[in-house]
């Protein structure tokens, strides 16, 4: 018996209700927003993919403003009908029951819901939806009111991209070269410069594992790539470097994950890496039970921002002593003069580890990275001296890169006490370079 894809149905669904729209419609061109409308009212499978479609490709063709427009649309006439809500809450009022809330739970979703969920069902459905989405991420610095939007999207994306959805693969040299095209497109943490540099990194002592969804098979939705070594990686250079040695399989005893790559812009804030790393070290352990240790070697992307800021509003914890090291950064050669990279540091270590365990965003630390990996259980182990002199590391961390250890014993309280009150679970040696806090005025 031959097998069909989801998306195969889909394409006959719509194209058996091609006619039946064609006929309802005429061959007028219309506006998505219409369409939209339309697609909402039809009760027909066949006729709603083939109106799905029709709306996904009116879509395409907008500019960035009819995108816009588009969206304003869901947010103004698909939001929730707040009189059915009033009348929905009156009735559980008067009778609470199953069927009360039942009613009460449908008056308080929006219609774009709907819509969306409708939309899923065109040929290629789920792949326009995460674009549509990355489109309404750009849009909305300017358009804060379309929030609510996104906030709906984003919840549905979550539901339909949870891991348990979701297939987890390694990827080899012998993997499909437009998969491997990807991977150097993709790369967001260290940039993969061609194909032989891609080499290398897939070579024996390298992995790399990626989540893809079944409507998505041709797309990693994130991957993560590990190099295999002895001892804990403090520099990324070496790991990336397209003539480094291959270390022979049995010699090593640590995995470092040193990137972590998000595909797919239109599913941010979707969490799949926390699973994704987890997956990863248990196909690890099954392949090479002599690795004794699984950690990060991870970018601190927000130190040099929030010292600039902390140096621009003289914050106490940069000591008269430390901004007159500091302006040593403003020589763009110091990481390779020694007596200048000594100067600075003790000052640029401790100042670093100040930020990444104390500046907070709430009850979380500021620096997003350390908000994942310390959110997924790791513990801030080690910082790493000019661990990453690309022009990038330098930019964002004075070079300076992190290890995030994940302990499996320690995993599951490490994760409860950030959960419970945002702790930040630190070795004895980040404790130690912690600088003492100023005297209250």
């Amino acid at each position: 018996m031959p097998s069909y894809s989801v998306n195969q149905i889909f394409v006959s669904l719509a194209d058996a209700g091609r006619e039946l729209v064609r006929t309802r419609l005429g061959n007028r061109r219309r506006q998505p927003e219409m369409l939209a409308e339309e697609l909402l009212s039809t009760r027909g499978e066949a006729s709603g993919a083939a109106l799905a479609r029709e709306v996904i490709q009116a879509y395409a063709l907008l500019d960035r403003d009819g995108k816009r427009g588009f969206f304003t649309h869901l947010a103004v006439q698909d939001d929730v009908d707040r009189d059915r809500v009033e009348a929905a809450i009156e009735a559980f009022r008067a009778s609470p029951d199953d069927a009360a809330v039942r009613q009460l739970r449908a008056a308080c979703e929006p219609r774009r819901h709907e819509l969306f969920r409708r939309l899923n069902t065109a040929p290629d459905g789920t792949r326009r939806l995460v674009e549509m989405r990355r489109d309404l991420l750009s849009i909305l610095p300017d358009h804060p009111a379309l929030r609510p939007v996104d906030t709906d999207l984003q919840e549905l994306l979550a539901g339909w991209f949870n891991p348990g959805f979701l297939t987890f693969k390694p990827i080899d040299w012998n993997s499909p070269a437009s998969l491997l095209e990807k991977l150097i497109r993709y790369e967001r943490v260290h940039k993969i410069a061609n194909l032989e540099a891609l080499r290398r990194r897939l070579g024996p002592d390298r992995r790399c594992f990626a989540f893809f969804h079944p409507t998505l098979p041709d797309e990693p939705l994130i991957f993560v790539q590990v190099a295999l070594v002895k001892g804990m990686a403090d520099k990324v250079q070496p790991l990336i470097d397209q003539e480094s040695p291959t270390l022979p399989r049995g010699e090593a005893d640590t995995a470092i994950f040193y990137s972590i790559s998000n595909c797919q812009d239109g599913l941010k804030g979707v969490s799949l890496g926390n699973f994704l790393i987890k997956m990863v070290v248990a196909a690890l352990q099954a392949e090479l039970p002599q690795l004794r240790f699984f950690a990060t070697l991870s970018p601190i992307p927000g130190f040099r921002s929030w010292l600039g800021v902390a140096l621009e509003r003289n914050d106490p914890i940069v000591t008269p002593e430390a901004r007159a090291a500091l302006a040593t950064l403003d020589d763009p050669d110091w990481p390779h003069d020694p007596g200048k990279a000594e100067t600075l540091k003790p000052w640029l270590m401790s100042l670093c580890a100040h930020y990444l365990v104390r500046e907070k965003r709430g009850s979380r630390p500021l620096d997003p990275v350390a908000r994942f990996h310390l959110g997924n259980g790791a513990r801030m182990e080690r910082l790493n001296w000019l661990g990453d002199i690309s022009a990038k590391g330098l930019a964002e961390s004075a070079g300076i890169l992190v290890n995030y250890r994940y302990d499996q014993a320690r995993i599951p309280a490490n994760h409860e006490a950030f959960a419970a009150t945002g702790e930040v679970i630190h070795s004895s040696a980040v404790k130690g370079l912690l600088p003492s806090l100023p005297a209250a005025a």
